[in-house]
Order: structure tokens, then sequence, then C-alpha cells
């Protein structure tokens, strides 16, 4: 169908009938992973990242682009998850620059929007690397501002053209795509976005947003739940437009009135989810800082008789709950810290050597921006690190420490042992800009090692791979390939192992044999009699063992 201009109604049809195509096809996107380890799947990041975007816009009847595309690019902020869904927010950043204060737009302004998008993303990574999502939205965007097309559903065709040209090009910028024999994920996921919005013009899609499916059994512990145990029955949501200064003001003015509070300010919009027995009390206070929006308010009580307590509002009191057991009402302490890490055991050692808040996640699930914004908010310090552990969270990590009006440092800790040295290796004594140098030098010194098992056949470097084989890595690089978990680790740690080494710190996670290990201890015991050897119960999933040497 032929658009000469589109506004509002048209651009929302087009990024949801996107965002349905990118959620059928993200475990094609997450299978062009060139890496065999179990990882933070691109489809994945990009999917949740652009479902949170279009979220913020549902069913809000939006008429002008640039409005709505304004509210897109925060929703993709917010939701921003690995470094695919950072860059795609940036695109989305860009893209919303370009339409600014416009209703409608035609195909020249349009054609703008999609190289402003390019731009964004551009100026958002350090050290842009080709054959990647990058050079697809440049591609994209180029195509756009030399195209003659007045028709904006032509302009996108040859958009969705030109990027899939781009895309197939890839390989040949990027040696481990053409071994691989794959194109770059994260190009394949924007096209898929770009095709979606192109379908939406082109057969004039009135589109809603597709219901995830998700997995039965998450809402047994309701069962064990009586109604008089839920003090306050009424999740209340919204988003007030106003001044965002006022957000920590604010929240102090609301916590009378319920808990499982969460109060985020960005920009001009502050983000509200309180539990409360009275919504119309706290809306009253909401109005006095500006207009209300996107007002959401669900009787608990009568969804838990219903048996349909959603699992999204107990995670968000499991996570209120435990804010309110750490609440400090002193001065603010000089400095605080969150990390990421998987499993039980790992979470226990980072909360010993006193990190404040350890957020769930790491190789599979990348936290969003708006996980590190919702744990910055709650760290009552004047200072607050951040510790991704993980090269994939560095970026949203970053991003949350950009919108946050917090002091915060992002350490950019690639691996577990780095994040755990860097605590060990702090003074709480020393200043803010002493203590960032020393940790941003102590994880140069730490040599980060693990083994984990190969999810799909590949060759890598020379090193022919088939999918089960267990895999021994160093900095991320494979260096081992076998059939035995323990004696390839035994064998990595050799490798690891300089004349200057003087500390072997393993970490077994939760699929490994403790008998085996305490075996493979006593065998490193016996054969560096010079070295010290710890060992921990980290119960991290995935992988068998993250082994540090320092």
């Amino acid at each position: 169908m032929e658009y000469l201009k589109i506004n509002g109604e048209q651009f929302y049809n087009m990024v949801v009938h996107a965002n349905n195509k990118l959620e059928e096809q993200k475990e094609y996107v997450n299978s062009l992973n060139v890496f065999p380890v179990p990882d933070g799947d691109t489809g994945t990041n990009m999917s949740m990242t652009f479902r949170a975007a279009v979220k913020e816009i549902e069913n809000k009847n939006i008429t002008s682009i640039g409005a709505a595309s304004k509210i897109l690019a925060k929703g993709a902020l917010m939701g921003a998850r690995g470094n695919s869904g950072v860059i795609l927010s940036q695109i989305l950043r860009g893209i919303s620059k370009g339409l600014e204060n416009k209703d409608t737009v035609d195909s020249k302004e349009f054609a703008h929007a999609l190289a402003e998008g390019a731009k964004s993303a551009y100026k958002a990574v350090m050290r842009p690397t080709e054959g990647t999502i990058l050079t697809v939205i440049r591609g994209a965007g180029d195509s756009a501002i030399a195209s003659n097309q007045k028709d904006i559903t032509l302009l996108m065709e040859e958009v969705c053209s030109q990027a899939k040209i781009v895309l197939d090009k890839t390989p040949d910028m990027l040696p481990a795509l053409k071994k691989a024999k794959v194109v770059d994920s994260g190009g394949m996921g924007l096209l898929i976005i770009l095709q979606g919005m192109y379908e939406a013009l082109n057969m004039d899609i009135n589109a809603t947003i597709d219901e995830v499916h998700k997995s039965k059994g998450s809402s047994s512990a309701a069962h064990n739940l009586d109604d008089h145990e839920i003090t306050f029955g009424y999740c209340t949501e919204f988003i007030i437009i106003g001044d965002s200064s006022k957000a920590e003001e604010f929240k102090n003015t609301i916590g009378k009135y319920g808990d499982s509070m969460i109060v985020v300010g960005y920009e001009d919009v502050i983000k509200t989810h309180i539990h409360t027995n009275d919504p119309g009390l706290v809306l009253a206070e909401a109005v006095k800082l500006g207009e209300l929006t996107k007002i959401k308010i669900d009787n608990m009580r009568e969804e838990h008789r219903n048996l349909l307590v959603d699992e999204s509002h107990k995670q968000m009191k499991d996570m209120a709950n435990t804010a309110e057991e750490q609440e400090v009402t002193q001065e603010p302490k000089k400095y605080g810290f969150i990390s990421v890490a998987a499993g039980e055991g790992m979470k226990n050692i980072f909360l010993d050597l006193g990190v404040d808040s350890v957020i769930e996640g790491g190789q599979t699930m990348n936290p969003s921006t708006q996980d590190m914004l919702e744990c910055i908010d709650k760290i009552n310090a004047e200072n607050i690190f951040i510790l991704p552990n993980n090269k994939n969270i560095i970026m949203a990590a970053t991003q949350a420490a950009e919108i946050s009006d917090k002091n915060i440092i992002v350490i950019p800790t690639k691996t577990i042992p780095q994040g755990i040295s860097c605590l060990t290796m702090f003074n709480p004594e020393a200043e803010v800009s002493a203590n960032t140098e020393e940790l941003n030098n102590v994880i140069t010194t730490v040599s980060t090692g693990s083994v984990t098992y190969a999810v799909r056949d590949t060759e890598m470097d020379g090193i022919e791979i088939k999918e089960g084989n267990i895999l021994g890595l160093v900095e991320g690089k494979i260096k081992k390939v076998g059939s035995d978990v323990y004696e390839l680790t035994e064998e990595l740690i050799e490798e690891m192992i300089t004349e200057d080494s003087e500390l072997i710190t393993l970490f077994y996670g939760a699929d490994s044999d403790e008998d085996k290990v305490q075996t493979l201890v006593e065998k490193l015991v016996d054969k560096y009699p010079d070295l010290d050897i710890q060992c921990y119960n980290g119960e991290q999933p995935l992988y068998y063992f993250i082994v540090s040497v320092e």
C-alpha cells in the first residue's frame, strides 16, 4: 500500500509487527551466534529489548510519530539487554531524534531518521567493529538517504534490500563469520525488524503485540498464600510526565502508602510501581508533579483467589521486600557495590565480600538497563561501583550509569574472578578516583579460564569442535577440547600458570561432581606445592568450572 506520509498510528503498526516477527525468529537469530559455548543469545536480547520498547506505546493511540518514537526509544533504553540490545536501543534513540517534534513525516524525513539511527549507534560504541549490526544499520541509512522514492513503502523495500546485501557481506568482514559460514546475528535481527516494518506498510497491517508463551508452574507458591497475607492489595503502576529530578522526593512521599515500591526518574518521566491499599492517595500525590499516563491498577487479592497471580508481580515484591530489609535510615555510606552473577554460591560469595546487591544474570540472561537502575535506586551510597562480570553486560551497566543521577562507576569486569579480585583489593578509605584507577589495574592481572560444553558443531582457529565436546577457554578463547571435564580442567590450569603465579582459585558449577572436584583439588595441591589452591562451590549454571590464576 502506498504511504506518502506516515503518522504515529502507522509507525506503531510498523514497530509492533516488527516486534512480532523478531519474537518469531529469535531462535534462528540465536543459532547464528558464532561461538559454540552457551552464551548471551543475540536474538533473545534484541527481542526482549524491542518488546520492552513497543510495550511502552501499546494502546496509547498516539497520532504523532515524533511522540510515539520518543516513548519507544525510552522503553528500549530502559529495557536494553546485552550489547546487541543496547545498540538496538541507540538505533531507536537516533531514529527518535530524527522524528522529533513531527506529527507526520514524508519519505525524505523518514530516511533522515534512519540515518540518525546509524549515527547514534556508532557513537555508542567505543571501538566500532564492521561486519556487525552497525554495518547493517549504516547501509540501511545510507540507502534510505540515497533513495528517490516518495512512497515510504517502496523506500522501506529498498532499505531492506540493501540491508540484506550488506548483511550477506558480513562474513567477508569478519573471519569468524566466514569460518562458521553464517552472517552476523545482530545484523540479522535488525534485518528482521526492518522487514517487519516494511511488511506492516505493504500489507496495511493493524498490528497487536503477540503474547510470549511462558512455561507453566511459576505460580505454585501462590497456593500457599492466604488472602489476609497480602498486606497491600492493589498493584499500582503509572508514569508521571514531569520533572524527573523530583523522583526521590516523590518516593519518600508515597512510601507511607504501601510497599514493593520502585520509582525511577529519567528525562521528563517518573516511572512508578507500588503495592498499596489506596491507589487514589498515591495518584493524588502523583498528579501534583505532572500529567499521568499508563495507569494500571490490579487487585492482587482477586487475582490470587482466581489463581492468576502474575509472576512478574511476585518477582517485583520479592525484590522490593529485599530492599526494605536492607533499607538504610542513616546518612548515605561512602561506597556501594552492585555485581552480576549466576548461581546461589556465586551470589553468596559476592555478598560475603560486601556487595550490596547481586543481580541474577550472566551468560544466557543479561540484565537490562532497568534492572541496573532499580538496584541503583535501592542503594543508599554516595558512590556506587558496578561489576558486570561479563563483556555482554558492560554496555547496559554503562547506559544505566549515564541515566542515573547518582555517582555510578562501572568497572569493566568481564569475568567473575575479575569481579572478586576487585572486591578484595578495594580500599574503603581511599578516594573514588584512586579506587577506580586501582580496580581498573586489578582486572588486568587476573587470568580467567572456564570449562563448559559445545552447543553446536563448528571449527575455531583450526580446532574441530563437535556438539557436546568439553571446552576449555582462557580469556574467552578456546584452548582445549576434550571429553573429560576434570582432565581438561587440569590441562587448562597447566596452560594458564606462569612463573609469577601464586594463587589458583576454582569455582565449580551446579553440574559438577563434588567427589571428582575434591580429587582434582588434591591433584593440584600435589602438582603445585608452591601455589595456594582455593576451591568454592559457585553453583553456576552451564560452566563446570570457572578458574582464576593470579
